[in-house]
């Protein structure tokens, strides 16, 4: 049986309605129902519109993904489409944190909605986090200092992007750059776009339309792979000095 076969019924499960009311409400036949759902037939393209608005998923998922092993809670809102969230837990029903290996961070952006992709991920429990889901995301680079390349940013998933709060740092997974960690800022009066930057300033700020983000998660803790050493530690705390200076200059200047 092909996946749009087993997620008609599957999705008509979780509504909780009858073959005969789904076809009533798709202008269907039950027969016609019953033939899909049992792997007799397949449904044509101008159904598989029908379903699409029917269910408010995209096409593709319907056809590509088996949702099956998705809960109903699975499904989060891009834009004005629901796109599969895959969410999991152990045994006594706890989210558990999946991990983004730095071979595998390439491929987040074709497997984020994907529960095989999602699945085969390594997963660890931190019982010191706070409610909601949290996936582990490694780090590339010197973009984020003094957080180290190779560190992991265990961060909370976003619902809505309108939560996010004015300079707090996330992960993002957008369209055309898959996914980067940065420092968030709203850009006063534009409500189009978030502005990203890096605390290393030897990189430039640049915005991204809101519409291309795909995925937005709220840093909670940093782990890191590797000891830091007595220098960078002192590097460190200088570059928070300078950091913290030019925010009282800026201050000073909106003053005068």
């Amino acid at each position: 049986m092909k996946p749009i076969q087993a997620n008609i019924k599957h999705l008509r499960s979780l509504k909780k309605i009858s073959q005969e009311r789904f076809a009533d409400e798709l202008n269907w036949t039950r027969s016609v129902v019953g033939s899909y759902e049992e792997g007799r037939s397949e449904p044509p393209i101008e159904r598989l519109i029908d379903l699409s608005n029917y269910f408010d998923i995209p096409i593709d998922i319907l056809v590509r993904k088996d949702l099956r092993k998705a809960k109903d809670t699975s499904f989060i809102e891009v834009g004005n489409k629901r796109v599969l969230f895959p969410v999991t837990v152990n045994e006594d029903n706890e989210d558990l944190i999946e991990i983004v290996p730095a071979k595998a961070s390439a491929g987040y952006l074709s497997g984020y909605d994907d529960p095989e992709y999602i699945e085969q991920l390594q997963k660890i429990k931190l019982p010191f986090l706070p409610t909601g889901t949290h996936r582990a995301f490694p780090i590339k680079g010197d973009s984020m200092l003094p957080v180290k390349d190779g560190a992991f940013i265990v961060a909370k998933f976003m619902e809505d992007i309108v939560d996010v709060r004015n300079g707090r740092t996330y992960i993002i997974l957008t369209k055309d750059d898959g996914l980067v960690y940065k420092r968030v800022y709203i850009p006063e009066g534009d409500t189009t776009s978030l502005l990203l930057s890096s605390d290393n300033k030897s990189y430039q700020p640049y915005l991204v339309k809101r519409e291309n983000i795909l995925e937005l998660w709220e840093f909670t803790c940093c782990i890191n792979t590797q000891e830091y050493d007595e220098k960078e530690l002192k590097l460190s705390s200088i570059m928070m000095l300078f950091q913290e200076l030019k925010v009282e200059l800026e201050a000073v200047k909106q003053i005068q």
